[in-house]
């Protein structure tokens, strides 16, 4: 189930949007204050967050700076009780799905909550690969290490030999092995990989 964390002062918006996101299917987890929502919250679970803009303490453009500044990539959605053009464009630069003004219109809502669930899955998705491909690089000695490094650089295995100092049926083997371990048939494949795991397709000289 999808969870919506709700971070406002106001305990009838709280309860109000408690109940909508509840009868359409979703778990809303309800905080009256960004310090409390900060204490609690699991990154670890699927959903986006809705903050309210002006909140005693940490404001809600502070709450989203504090929050990504702790790693968090978790969609949010921003509601204010007034228009306020300049806020919305900061939070909407800073990565906001939306910038919604109260009282909130429930499609528009349910909308921006709809986009925040699949920018969250894409975002999840990604995470979970490069888990997996990270992984597979973990398994490689530091030999093969080197090897992927020149590899992906474009560098043929005679050349690789000469810069590491052995014979190149040797890079042929490490350079099987390596590729073996990452399940990679060709270097199209290689490189790929290496990008997505952020490796330098670049040999420093």
């Amino acid at each position: 189930m999808f969870t919506v964390y709700l971070v406002d002062d106001n305990p009838g918006v709280l309860k109000g949007l408690s109940r909508l996101l509840r009868a359409k299917g979703y778990d809303p987890r309800a905080f009256s204050s960004a310090q409390e929502f900060l204490e609690q919250h699991d990154s670890a679970v699927a959903g986006c967050a809705i903050f309210d803009l002006a909140m005693p303490g940490l404001d809600g453009l502070t709450l989203q700076q504090v929050f990504k500044a702790g790693g968090n990539q978790r969609p949010i959605i921003f509601l204010t009780g007034k228009g306020d053009i300049p806020k919305s464009v900061q939070a909407m630069k800073a990565g906001a799905i939306d910038f919604l003004t109260k009282p909130v219109n429930d499609v528009a809502l349910l909308d921006a909550i709809a986009r925040a669930e699949h920018d969250d899955a894409e975002a999840r998705q990604k995470q979970a690969e490069l888990a997996a491909i990270e992984a597979k690089i973990a398994t490689l000695t530091p030999r093969e290490r080197e090897v992927l490094s020149h590899v992906v650089a474009g560098r043929l295995n005679k050349q690789i030999a000469s810069d590491l100092g052995t014979v190149e049926k040797t890079i042929k083997v490490h350079r099987g092995r390596m590729m073996e371990k990452l399940g990679v048939r060709t270097v199209a494949d290689l490189v790929r990989l290496a990008e997505k795991a952020g490796i330098s397709t670049r040999i420093n000289a």
